[in-house]
């Protein structure tokens, strides 16, 4: 992959009609950047991060009056009955500064072996229904769904 993107900007700034002089020039530039970036960072730029593990992150600030400790519990029911997540882990934020919170309180993080785990989890029927009890309660949250890119492996 990481060869053709090298290759379609080689063309790029080897063709006159195209490009010429001080265009050219920055061209040049950056396909070297590019080649730069791609060997320094390549693994990370052809997919085989794609094909590792794959995270589902939300941060939520629930609505007052939620019982947020009987949603916890049906969260790990949840994923206590769904075979494609791999690890559940949640958290109450107990250190940031209110005004860096911005209201946010909970944070949830599943982890999948691969895209599609989670794409089989967002369908399963448990989820679906989860999903909508889990959406009435909150009153704002934002929502990362992602493949992992590992820097230090666990102890």
């Amino acid at each position: 992959m990481h060869e053709t993107l090298f290759r379609q900007f080689k063309k790029l700034r080897d063709t006159p009609t195209l490009v010429s002089g001080e265009k050219k020039c920055k061209a040049h530039i950056l396909c070297l950047y590019i080649r730069l970036l791609l060997t320094s960072f390549g693994s990370h730029l052809t997919g085989k991060v794609a094909m590792g593990e794959f995270k589902h992150f939300v941060i939520a600030k629930f609505k007052e009056g939620v019982n947020v400790e009987e949603l916890t519990k049906g969260m790990e029911k949840l994923v206590s009955e769904i075979d494609a997540v791999k690890s559940f882990e949640w958290g109450v934020d107990t250190e940031s500064l209110d005004v860096l919170r911005q209201g946010f309180t909970h944070a949830f993080l599943m982890t999948f072996n691969k895209k599609e785990d989670f794409t089989a989890f967002q369908s399963h029927p448990n989820h679906v229904e989860f999903s909508a009890t889990f959406s009435e309660a909150i009153e704002k949250f934002v929502l990362l769904d992602f493949p992992s890119t590992p820097v230090k492996a666990p102890a």
